[in-house]
């Protein structure tokens, strides 16, 4: 098998999936935008086509995200790390009674930062065909 198809959990593969999990918990969980300064790099690559590049406008975005959605919360269901990547499995809910939106989220991390994102989201109908959840 190739080592990079390994599924063993190196120090710095655990250090990123730490960083990820804390920046749900103590940025977005927290509503706290100004904790950015401790997970994002200031030249943050943004591939979401609502956010600018950059670590300031990401916070400016989420200030008025939190205002907006005071209740909005992040459910992280499984974290996957591999190289500089980690994956994120995640529901979104706007509020406790929203059926919530299933988000999976890639970061980039270099020198204990996140440095890029990308994210692909799918809305959780009310039925579902499988019965499965989406998160």
């Amino acid at each position: 098998m190739n080592a990079h198809l390994s599924s063993a959990l190196t120090p710095a593969l655990a250090a990123n999936k730490r960083l990820v999990a804390d920046y749900y918990a103590r940025v977005w969980n927290a509503r706290n935008a100004a904790a950015l300064q401790d997970f994002v790099a200031d030249d943050y690559v943004q591939h979401n086509p609502a956010v600018p590049n950059g670590r300031a406008p990401l916070q400016s975005f989420l200030e008025g995200l939190f205002v907006n959605l005071p209740e909005a919360e992040f459910s992280v269901a499984r974290l996957v790390a591999e190289g500089d990547l980690v994956i994120a499995h995640c529901l979104f809910r706007a509020h406790p009674a929203d059926a919530g939106t299933a988000v999976v989220d890639l970061y980039r991390v270099a020198e204990g930062r996140l440095v890029e994102h990308w994210d692909v989201k799918e809305a959780v109908p009310a039925q579902s065909a499988n019965g499965n959840p989406m998160v």
